[in-house]
């Protein structure tokens, strides 16, 4: 048990006690557990497995490899149609996870082999998302963006086009691309601090100004 995660559950109102079972699950399956992302996430040698999570409606496990599982349950879920790897399942109370628990640690001792066979989830290259006709018009009108955003890695590529594609209006789509002209413009991606670190892991202290 990690006392990370200790001071994270300590902080949780809502879906307190689901959280705190799925952990006693997940744990019992003998992975490591560590503070990833702000969530308590759990390994094998150092690869991901799955994460812990609670969100408005429901909370969840998130299969990092889920689309590589078997799913003889039908019980994993695909968050949107360009989540690619993870997998959900969800929960609304306790005593929902409580019924499945065997059928949980089936799934994440197969998540696990899953990660010793050294299997990897085969993802949609990033040139057949469908760039936003709005970014496309800005790169067009500022070679430095394009060669900048060119030069990003596929992943950070990706994860711009799909922020900008995320709305269906254009004047939020434009607004999006001008507020993150200069981000790219400097390297870096999406979710990427100016120190390097991503904003959104732990070991980025939250002290660095975000363009």
């Amino acid at each position: 048990m990690n006392p990370k995660v200790d001071e994270f559950l300590n902080k949780v109102t809502k879906w307190h006690d689901e959280l705190e079972k799925l952990r006693a699950i997940v744990l019992d399956c003998q992975l490591t557990e560590e503070l990833k992302w702000g969530v308590p996430c759990y390994t094998f040698q150092k690869g991901n497995i799955v994460l812990i999570h609670g969100f408005k409606e429901y909370c969840a496990l998130l299969f990092m490899k889920g689309a590589l599982l078997n799913d003889s349950n039908g019980i994993l879920i695909q968050q949107t149609e360009n989540v690619q790897g993870g997998r959900q399942i969800r929960f609304t109370n306790l005593e929902q996870i409580i019924e499945q628990e065997t059928i949980l640690k089936a799934y994440i001792f197969e998540a696990i082999e899953v990660e010793k066979a050294g299997l990897k989830v085969a993802l949609k290259p990033h040139t057949e998302y469908a760039i936003p006709e709005e970014f496309q018009t800005k790169m067009a009108e500022n070679s430095a963006l394009k060669n900048a955003f060119e030069s990003l890695t596929p992943g950070r590529q990706r994860a711009y086009i799909l922020y900008f594609s995320g709305s269906k209006q254009a004047k939020t789509r434009v607004a999006r691309i001008e507020n993150y002209t200069q981000r790219i413009l400097m390297g870096k991606g999406l979710n990427d601090c100016i120190c390097g670190m991503s904003k959104r892991m732990p070991s980025c202290d939250g002290s660095h100004k975000y363009l």
